[in-house]
């Protein structure tokens, strides 16, 4: 096996390097699949459909900033665009399980008709 080169050493041993993730999702299937995949991320880090942190581990909270962005009232918002031609879908989104965690800006939309 070769030895590690210094730039990949440096990467996988700093943990202290934050990622942040922009997560965009865009017409029918990719807003239904992107809905479930926040249902799934909330859960593995303990934060409701409110956006409030409900969890039962510290672990949870740990890279919560990778996805989300904290607002000034303490909710975790996801860092997420959802787009889609036609406003139908993003009605589904908003009013889904999970909708009220977004920001209103989160969502671009065409009009219907």
């Amino acid at each position: 096996l070769a030895p590690h080169s210094s730039a990949s050493l440096s990467l996988s041993t700093n943990p202290l390097k934050m990622r942040e993730i922009l997560h965009i999702q865009g017409g029918q299937c990719g807003n239904q699949i992107g809905a479930k995949f926040w249902e799934v991320v909330c859960a593995e880090h303990g934060i409701d459909s409110t956006g409030r942190y409900d969890g039962d581990s510290k672990l949870q909270l740990e890279r919560v900033n990778v996805y989300y962005n904290e607002a000034s009232c303490g909710r975790f918002v996801p860092r997420a665009v959802l787009m889609d031609l036609e406003p139908g879908t993003m009605d589904s989104v908003r009013s889904g399980p999970y909708g009220q965690i977004f920001r209103p800006d989160n969502f671009v939309f065409g009009q219907s008709g």
